[in-house]
């Protein structure tokens, strides 16, 4: 059975409010300048970008609620689906992608039993895990080249990953989060 959660402007807590406040004002000629500092707080107070957030940050920039779709489907970062509880993000840049990170990338798929090709081709949401426990994406780089390929897992950085331990990343950051493989 699939769990409804209640749209997210309707757990809006005052802390998050002011914040916001605090963003619109810098931008007093126009408030759609704000769009992206709005867009931000919210998904890193919820995890994701719901429908109810997207038609709350229109409203309060009194834009329509396609000015904010529009950059939420645009910028490949923001969300509209929560992600896994622990996000995996593995680099595939020139250095990554020559030391192995398109095979770190299927390993890690496998272990979290994602489908790796679903995984590539992400819009909207990252590819999660059935048991919600991992999401994995391959993004731009890491700023780690001499230690290719990386993983950030969370926010903590992996080096030198290979898909051989690739399955014991994953046990690593749901036994300690802080851990290095």
């Amino acid at each position: 059975m699939t769990e409804v959660n209640p749209p997210q402007a309707e757990k809006l807590p005052a802390p998050l409010i002011q914040e916001m406040e605090e963003a619109i004002s810098h931008y007093p000629i126009s408030k759609r300048s704000a769009s992206l500092p709005l867009l931000h707080l919210w998904q890193n107070h919820f995890g994701y970008i719901d429908d109810s957030g997207i038609q709350w940050i229109a409203a309060k920039l009194e834009l329509t609620p396609i000015n904010i779709l529009e950059l939420v489907t645009f910028y490949p970062w923001f969300r509209q689906q929560a992600p896994g509880k622990t996000i995996i993000r593995v680099c595939r840049t020139l250095s990554c992608s020559l030391a192995g990170s398109d095979a770190v990338h299927e390993s890690l798929c496998r272990a979290a039993k994602i489908d790796p090709e679903a995984a590539k081709h992400s819009h909207g949401g990252l590819p999660t895990s059935e048991d919600g426990e991992y999401s994995i994406e391959f993004v731009e780089c890491l700023a780690s080249c001499g230690t290719a390929p990386v993983c950030l897992v969370n926010d903590d950085l992996y080096e030198n990953v290979t898909p051989e331990n690739a399955a014991e990343l994953l046990k690593s950051a749901i036994r300690n989060p802080q851990s290095k493989i």
